[in-house]
């Protein structure tokens, strides 16, 4: 079939992107799905800091490639040997397809399942196949296993989870990443319990949905961290019972001096090593420090060891909030519905195929939260 996606041909043009146009909308062919895999009408995809990095460059991708990782929509057509969905089912897409019998599928850890990552790298899918072609017959990568950043998508059938027909898909779309990572940092990774005292660095996406958790979780006491003064402001509203400023140069010593010595959970999701190392300094002896944000692949942070150890702190990554998604989705779901999962509230408007590299200017200069791509009108 014919659609049109959004495809990057080179990484790391520059600013503004509205002039440089690193996606270009073109209209390509889409293979039907092949064994045990679905096609997907995309209803609505997030536009994530994880794509502006790759657009950067800061994480190469192989190239040409439809990125877009975050995103729902309706099953519109089953490959071989796909029996528990049928056309008419609304999915959310899953950015890590695991394999389901590897030692970390079978630990409860789908999120670190290698098939995944090596399919990735490939630019295909876990069949490794590619079912994305330009008019001229070449071969189009896809990003994520996913590539939600066009009309359809071809997805395998472990990176959907059906969902209730109910959820607006505009909001279920934000569960795909930004919830599961936000969220599931401070419920799997970090294990919150009522009554803990929690720091949340960088206030995007998942950020906030990191705070969000945080409430719905019952934390006595919440601080948020971010260089923007207005994110600090909707965080105050959404929960927050403390925010400073990062642009600060005594950001560290105020957030100690205000919480006697530091927290004891801090969640990293701003993908910065200032943000990194921010977030250690205020993490109080005895705590855990939970990285959730994606830096270059060649970024490197150090520590003082000695500290590590006297001071008995943790350092813990978290990819993709450590979930299962079968089992997390859906419980974030109900989250949502009892309204301790705002997500809504993170919309900064809707945005058309052709006015997506505009929406990715917006992005990089920091002063949204989700713009929500309608690839379909």
């Amino acid at each position: 079939m014919r659609m049109k996606a959004a495809i990057m041909f080179e990484q790391g043009r520059p600013r503004p992107y509205a002039e440089s146009r690193p996606l270009v909308v073109e209209e390509v062919e889409l293979d039907p799905p092949g064994p045990g895999e679905v096609l997907i009408e995309i209803a609505a995809a997030g536009l994530c800091h994880s794509d502006l990095s790759g657009i950067e460059g800061i994480r190469p991708r192989p190239v040409p490639i439809v990125i877009g990782h975050e995103g729902a929509g309706v099953v519109r057509e089953l490959g071989d040997g796909v029996s528990d969905l049928k056309p008419g089912d609304h999915v959310v897409t899953v950015f890590v397809t695991s394999c389901g019998h590897c030692r970390y599928c079978v630990r409860g850890r789908p999120n670190i399942c290698p098939s995944g990552f090596a399919a990735r790298g490939a630019g295909t899918l876990v069949s490794g196949a590619k079912r994305i072609r330009r008019l001229n017959g070449e071969a189009v990568n896809h990003g994520s296993g996913l590539s939600l950043f066009a009309q359809y998508a071809v997805v395998s059938r472990r990176a959907a989870v059906k969902i209730d027909q109910d959820v607006p898909l505009e909001d279920a779309a934000i569960f795909g990443c930004a919830v599961m990572t936000g969220a599931g940092a401070v419920l799997n990774t970090a294990g919150l319990q009522a009554g803990d005292a929690v720091a949340v660095v960088g206030l995007g996406g998942v950020g906030m949905n990191a705070l969000f958790a945080a409430v719905a979780g019952g934390a006595e006491r919440i601080v948020a961290v971010d260089a923007n003064p207005e994110k600090l402001g909707l965080a105050r509203q959404w929960g927050a019972t403390d925010t400073f400023l990062a642009t600060e140069p005594d950001c560290a010593e105020q957030v100690r001096g205000a919480t006697d010595g530091g927290l004891d959970t801090v969640i990293e999701t701003a993908g910065t090593i200032g943000a990194m190392e921010l977030a250690q300094a205020i993490t109080a002896r005895g705590g855990r420090t939970v990285s959730a944000g994606l830096p270059a692949s060649d970024a490197r942070h150090s520590y003082l060891h000695a500290q590590l150890v006297s001071d008995e702190k943790s350092i813990l990554g978290s990819y993709m909030g450590s979930c299962v998604p079968e089992r997390d989705i859906p419980r974030f779901l109900r989250m949502y519905r009892r309204g301790k999962l705002p997500v809504g509230r993170l919309r900064s408007g809707f945005v058309a195929l052709e006015g997506i590299n505009a929406a990715f200017d917006r992005l990089a200069e920091g002063g949204v939260l989700r713009q929500i791509l309608r690839p379909n009108g």
